[in-house]
């Protein structure tokens, strides 16, 4: 004996259904870590512009920063030294101190006062 089909409306009534469902699928790739390869690669360019912008070298990036896309960053280092270039942009060497915390440093001016954006 053949099984009955579902109607049409109860096939458009479970896809209805289901479309909440489907809207939260990039919400379950966070929860489960999934990487996003736009972001990854958004991520990537920005550290590559960055490293440029701070006058260093395309090695000492990778070296900083292992686990960055080497292509991508790559591409923001290129991209930032063009536009300097076009630009006429100098570099803008880092104000951090090694070995100090990068928070540590920002909360105090170079003489040791906290800034006035700071003193509320």
């Amino acid at each position: 004996m053949p099984r009955p089909t579902p109607s049409r409306s109860l096939r458009h009534l479970v896809l209805l259904a289901l479309l909440p469902f489907a809207a939260g699928c990039d919400q379950l790739a966070e929860v489960l870590e999934l990487p996003n390869p736009s972001k990854v690669e958004a991520e990537g360019r920005a550290v590559g512009s960055a490293c440029r912008h701070a006058g260093r070298s395309l090695e000492d990036c990778y070296s900083l920063n292992p686990g960055a896309s080497k292509a991508a960053v790559f591409a923001g280092w290129r991209d930032m030294n063009d536009y300097m270039m076009e630009h006429k942009l100098e570099v803008v060497p880092s104000q951090l101190v090694p070995g100090t915390p990068p928070t540590a440093a920002a909360r105090t001016t170079p003489a040791g006062t906290p800034p006035a954006s700071a003193a509320h």
